[in-house]
């Protein structure tokens, strides 16, 4: 096992960083050699089963997060190196780099300056061959951009924020006016140091949950989370941005014009929608009934609730066991119960 290795940083809502042991503790003494993380996202889960040895199948809609599950779940052995870092950090005669993001969103996320950069390394980063280096890249690139935003969100086009000078009460404002490239070339070598094989055939994939046909013994199940009060995350409005960069060359094209902040036109999600949501996860298990194990992550405070989440279950599988502990979250409030449904 590959334990002793650094976990990915993650810098999105709802990342099980903080309780990936706890959930391992539930699901590594249970006997499986396939596993399948079908709402990918920070890839955390997913490459900690891969460390335990584990052949992952991960899986994620969004392009951005999706570029992490490529670079360090199906990747094993490729890396940037120093002259491939080197060429995406300068501008080449050669190219015709588009001026889209710093026209588009002038004033919004980032400077200036920092727009035209973010505008020079999206074409680079397109330039490179191969799949894998492009993944680690654009991986280094979200992270860096995420650092440089408050809350490392863009949910608001809130710059000034960033920019006055006044006090604050928090510790990430220290990065916020690190120059783009030495972000950058720190997140290259975090990733780079993530990259190994586990003697498994991994792989990644960009597709709706439902558009997934891949078989595992255990599939784990993290979708979004919609709360019983309050609004409901949408992570496609809040990573917008992000999933523009890796997706350059057809972002223009994606553009909602509607949107205040620049966000892309988006096709309707049952996660969303609070009406929807339940009907959903009773496709979900359905789909993924033929597992050896069903797991469940989800919060106690969200629809559906623990006993309909548990109801749907028990359809499909004759053993339930359900583990909870408590967490509080970075954006949130009050502390949160998150349940480990594990069926089988």
């Amino acid at each position: 096992m590959e334990t002793t290795r650094i976990l990915p940083s993650t810098r999105y809502i709802g990342s099980k960083r903080r309780l990936i042991r706890w959930i391992w503790d539930h699901i590594g003494r249970l006997r499986f050699n396939s596993f399948l993380d079908a709402f990918g996202g920070t890839g955390i889960v997913g490459y900690y089963a891969k460390l335990h040895g584990k052949q992952v199948f991960y899986n994620e809609i969004l392009k951005s997060f999706y570029q992490v599950g490529l670079a360090i779940i199906e990747n094993e052995s490729v890396r940037l190196i120093y002259k491939d870092v080197e060429f995406l950090l300068q501008k080449h005669e050669e190219i015709g780099y588009p001026d889209f993001i710093e026209k588009t969103f002038n004033g919004m996320y980032y400077t200036g300056e920092e727009n035209r950069w973010l505008d020079m390394i999206a074409t680079n980063i397109t330039m490179l061959r191969n799949k894998y280096k492009r993944a680690i890249a654009f991986s280094a690139l979200i992270q860096s951009c995420l650092v440089k935003r408050p809350f490392n969100l863009f949910h608001r086009a809130d710059l000034q924020m960033r920019l006055r000078d006044v006090k604050r009460g928090f510790r990430n404002h220290h990065i916020w006016n690190k120059p783009f490239g030495q972000l950058f070339k720190r997140f290259v070598e975090e990733y780079n140091r993530l990259v190994f094989s586990n003697g498994r055939v991994n792989k990644a994939f960009n597709l709706d949950v439902f558009e997934l046909d891949v078989k595992a013994d255990l599939v784990y199940l993290d979708p979004p989370y919609v709360p019983r009060e309050g609004s409901v995350i949408d992570y496609r409005l809040y990573y917008h941005f992000l999933e523009g960069l890796v997706d350059y060359e057809r972002w223009p094209k994606r553009l909602n014009p509607k949107s205040s902040i620049k966000a892309m036109k988006l096709n309707p999600s049952p996660w969303v929608q609070r009406e929807n949501i339940k009907n959903a996860f009773e496709m979900l298990i359905r789909k993924f009934k033929d597992a050896k194990y069903i797991v469940v992550s989800y919060r106690a405070e969200g629809v559906p609730s623990p006993r309909e989440i548990s109801q749907i279950l028990k359809v499909y599988k004759c053993n339930l066991q359900v583990y909870s502990t408590n967490i509080k979250y970075v954006l949130s409030k009050k502390m949160s119960r998150e349940l480990l449904f594990v069926a089988f």
